[in-house]
């Protein structure tokens, strides 16, 4: 339960700190449309949408007026389109687009996400035809989002579903130059997209959701730079470490605030509720930029060194205040550092503090990639595909979610300002360097395999490969271990104590390059003799004990090698000529 103080620190964050949650995303599943009729299936999704989300507005509207807390966006994630695309052409794909962006704006949200396609290990028919339809799908909605998933750490980098964005995505610039491009801004390209985010332009209602469910994207990064500088009130100068728990804690408030909110809309339409995503996703608003979160730390702009090291402090204690406020976190959860829609750093763009490359290192910290950055109209498709795939390279061996919006401005060059408008925001064109060298290695294709997750770069120093002496053994160091260890394997002690005075068993046969030594899993027994193998030993090798006492009156056979054996007898090893060291 919440304190009156905390009540009264959550009342402080909506009127004065912008605390509000960025989106009441309905996820849907579109699987139970499926037709081969192009007619009838656009005519299922208009009615599931309006039957499933037709309340969804006024139900945020309600809970908010109850609450106090504003809910900037509803939006409507459904179902990858490609799985419903199968049967059908571009053309026919552009008239579920058209159908979605109708759906949409009967039921009065803002976007409709899903219009996308999973294809990092390939393409399916439905995928190459959504593909296809993208640029002019986009051209001729307003609220139609795109996502295409190209990669993931599990299966590596499709390089053909790379170029092919590169190409999609200049394209769309073009097919919208008349807007500045904007077409772009609703297109995004992923790498371990997840099923349940509710922040556009990715949102879709992956594999394993329920038909429909309430996701909500919460967002405070106003409220965490107030948080910060009251840390820094009356002279006081806090370390790094307070600083964290200071913005893990605000980030719990946030969470728990955007948890009751969600629920409540949950409950409202009679659906189950998601998952909470915690993202410091800023606006163009003065007071809501993640940016100005930089300067309560110290760096005068975002882009300065040690900058992507903040922005590691500040990721991580925004995921750790949001999994201690809530059993359902899921989606991005994270910091967001969009180039147009923070105020802060399209101003330290603008200014040559932050460069694309800079952006790049910083995206391998935070939770979102290269989001949001005009680039000039000119950049070719190859050089676009070659930033896409560098992004999908960072979060594929990060095992992390990235996306990458980058957004070609027609007509426009490095430094040219460029306006999109609301959340949407503006910034200047950033240079991208466009060299032809990309087109030859993106013309490659194929596939860029998986990491190897079993072969990870540990802290740990070389291993020698040759053997060592046995304990008892000249040459044996104290307290080392008889073998050379496997690396990453556990340490080669026994469980247990081994018994006094008794030697490690050796094999009776030559042992395998770094094996481990035979011993028992048990003490021996005092005076036991040794075993009877049935197999000649190694000459020199010692025997094993037995873990019990030998009947009284019993004679061990003599081992090969050791003093009383005679030999086997017989011309052959198998047979009953055969005398052996056992009666």
């Amino acid at each position: 339960m919440l304190t009156d103080r905390e009540v009264a620190a959550t009342l402080e964050m909506l009127k004065n700190e912008h605390l509000d949650v960025r989106a009441v995303t309905l996820g849907l599943s579109l699987m139970d449309c499926v037709s081969d009729d192009i007619s009838r299936l656009t005519a299922r999704i208009l009615d599931k949408i309006d039957r499933t989300a037709g309340g969804l507005v006024a139900a945020c509207e309600r809970v908010s007026a109850k609450y106090g807390i504003p809910v900037v966006n509803k939006r409507i994630a459904v179902s990858p389109v490609s799985a419903l695309a199968g049967p059908f052409g571009p053309e026919d794909a552009v008239k579920i687009a058209r159908a979605l962006d109708r759906a949409a704006r009967d039921c009065g949200v803002d976007f409709v996400g899903g219009y996308g396609a999973m294809v990092e290990k390939g393409f399916a028919k439905g995928d190459e035809t959504l593909i296809a339809s993208i640029p002019q799908a986009l051209s001729e909605t307003e609220r139609v989002c795109s996502s295409v998933n190209v990669a993931s750490s599990r299966d590596g980098i499709n390089m053909d579903a790379v170029a092919r964005m590169g190409e999609t995505v200049r394209e769309t610039a073009l097919r919208t130059a008349d807007r500045d491009g904007l077409g772009c801004a609703k297109l995004v390209v992923f790498a371990n997209i997840p099923p349940d985010m509710p922040f556009m332009a990715g949102a879709f209602s992956g594999p394993g959701e329920p038909d429909a469910v309430i996701n909500v994207g919460v967002s405070g990064p106003g409220v965490v730079r107030k948080a910060v500088d009251r840390a820094f009130r009356d002279g006081a100068r806090p370390g790094l470490g307070e600083l964290s728990e200071t913005v893990k804690r605000t980030a719990y408030k946030v969470t728990r605030a955007g948890e009751i909110l969600g629920r409540e809309v949950a409950a409202g339409l009679g659906l189950p509720f998601g998952v909470v995503d915690l993202s410091l996703a800023p606006s163009p608003q003065v007071g809501d930029s993640v940016g100005e979160i930089f300067r309560s730390f110290g760096l005068d702009r975002v882009g300065v060194p040690g900058s992507t090291a903040l922005l590691a402090l500040i990721n991580d204690a925004v995921k750790k205040g949001g999994a201690f406020a809530s059993s359902h976190v899921g989606g991005l959860s994270g910091a967001f550092i969009p180039v147009s829609e923070d105020l802060a750093i399209a101003e330290a763009a603008r200014d040559g503090y932050l460069s694309i490359e800079k952006l790049e290192a910083m995206t391998a910290v935070c939770s979102v990639g290269l989001d949001m950055v005009p680039v000039p109209g000119d950049t070719s498709a190859a050089t676009l595909a070659a930033v896409i795939a560098d992004e999908m390279a960072i979060w594929v061996v990060n095992h992390k979610t990235t996306a990458c919006r980058l957004v070609p401005v027609p007509g426009k060059g490095p430094g040219d300002p460029v306006s999109w408008g609301g959340l949407l925001g503006g910034a200047c064109v950033m240079e991208v360097r466009d060299l032809p060298g990309a087109a030859a290695f993106i013309g490659l294709g194929g596939r860029v395999p998986a990491p190897v997750h079993s072969l990870r770069n540990w802290n740990r120093a070389p291993v020698p490969s040759v053997p060592r002496p046995f304990p008892g053994r000249p040459g044996f160091p104290p307290g080392s271990a008889p073998f050379p260890a496997a690396p990453g394997s556990l340490p080669a002690r026994p469980p247990f104590p081994a018994a006094p005075g008794s030697l490690p068993a050796r094999l009776p046969f030559p042992a395998a390059p770094d094996s481990l030594p035979a011993r028992l899993p048990f003490p021996a027994a005092s005076g036991s003799l040794p075993a009877r193998l049935p197999f000649r030993a190694t000459p020199g090798s010692l025997p094993a004990r037995l873990p019990c006492r030998i009947a009284p009156g019993s004679r061990p056979a003599p081992f090969p090698g050791c003093p009383g054996f005679s030999g086997f007898s017989g011309s052959s090893r198998r047979g009953a000529g055969r005398r052996g060291p056992w009666p």
